[in-house]
């Protein structure tokens, strides 16, 4: 009993401070022991309140600035700023929605009744009573594909307004390929594993190629219910696969959030491995390529030039080994080095084997005038 009525003297009191700077709390009898009867009499300031709930203002910046960033406006962009709940009555929490937007906020909804009249609009709009508001869905994670080292590559970002299409041509990681898995995840981190999966399938039956050369279309295609087709499909031979995910997963509002949060709170670490797997990706096919030209031109390149670049081969593979301690800023380097000295390299073969063509069509040439000339010295 005591402690209700301690929560209805604080609610009195917080809403006594809303329009005033000072209030009494007075509570006799609330209590006894002993030696009596136990009273409550004190003063509250609104600035001793104000500090008391500091922490819990606080806590509604982030959310504010992040609706911002997810609906990519700056605050001169909202036209409008609505309170919702009691506790936004409090001066502080509107001195704080000011500066969060910039604007003052609108006094023409009842904050007490902001959230019933959203639901009745709800309502309405889903009966089809109401039928000029139009009020739209949105993804609430990131929707994609995992790539080559395990990135999270996103084709659908968070609250993004559905229903939607997005499509994005990839390839094949290896030389003679003939399927590529698709794994679907959902999330705002930057590696795959650290988010949800939705679900997975094979395309099978790709011509055997090089590696980059296969062109694999993916789609993800959410409908108005919020289903996600996802499918894949090899533009060179038609072929196709998908999978039907019905919901986002099954997240409830507070797992969504936690994920959300993950990301912010590991976003520096992530974009770190994310930079090393990019780089190493880059550095990997610069390997490849280079190869497969020494290969193409062997009989054109000198032995001591190919000597060099190997080295350079060797010192970017060395950094590769290093794996999870690899510096992305180092593999950059030593891909860019191989890369100039190899472009150099395969510049000068091409010449070599351009001045051979030149030599062997004017030898034909040549060989084509003295025949002519022969047959003129017969026919005289």
């Amino acid at each position: 009993m005591a402690m209700q009525r301690l929560k209805e003297a604080a609610e009195k009191a917080k809403i006594e401070l809303s329009g005033s700077v000072q209030t009494d709390i007075n509570l006799p009898y609330l209590t006894m022991d002993s030696s009596g009867p136990k009273h409550m009499n004190l003063k509250m300031t609104r600035s001793k309140l104000e500090q008391l709930v500091g922490d819990l203002i606080k806590r509604t910046v982030a959310p504010c600035q992040r609706a911002l960033q997810d609906a990519e406006v700056s605050r001169a962009d909202v036209g409008e700023v609505l309170l919702v709940g009691g506790m936004t009555r409090m001066p502080k929490v509107q001195q704080t929605v000011q500066e969060i937007f910039g604007r003052a906020p609108s006094r023409a909804v009842n904050p007490d009744e902001a959230v019933a009249v959203g639901a009745a609009v709800q309502g309405g709009v889903l009966a089809g009573d109401v039928t000029d508001i139009l009020l739209l869905d949105v993804t609430p994670l990131s929707l994609g594909i995992e790539t080559l080292g395990g990135v999270f590559t996103k084709l659908i970002t968070r609250n993004t307004t559905i229903p939607t299409k997005k499509s994005q041509v990839f390839s094949t990681a290896a030389d003679g390929q003939t399927q590529v898995e698709i794994k679907v995840h959902q999330g705002e981190r930057e590696m795959a594993n650290d988010n949800k999966l939705l679900g997975q399938f094979s395309l099978v039956g790709i011509p055997p190629a090089p590696r980059g050369v296969p062109q694999i279309e993916v789609t993800f295609d959410i409908d108005a219910n919020g289903i996600v087709h996802v499918s894949a499909r090899d533009k060179g031979t038609g072929k196709e696969q998908q999978i039907v995910i019905q919901s986002s997963g099954g997240l409830s509002k507070d797992e969504i959030e936690n994920m959300v949060k993950a990301a912010e709170q590991f976003a520096s670490a992530d974009k770190a491995r994310r930079e090393r797997v990019e780089a190493s990706n880059q550095a990997e096919g610069v390997l490849h390529d280079t190869e497969t030209k020494m290969d193409e031109y062997k009989d054109q390149l000198p032995q001591d030039e190919c000597e060099k670049l190997r080295g350079e081969m060797t010192k970017l593979r060395d950094l590769l080994a290093q794996k999870e301690q690899a510096d992305p800023e180092a593999i950059r380097t030593a891909t860019g080095t191989l890369q100039q000295a190899s472009l150099k390299l395969f510049e000068q073969a091409y010449k070599k084997m351009a001045a051979e063509r030149e030599g062997q069509q004017q030898q034909q040439t040549q060989s084509t005038d003295a025949q002519d000339d022969k047959k003129e010295e017969k026919k005289n």
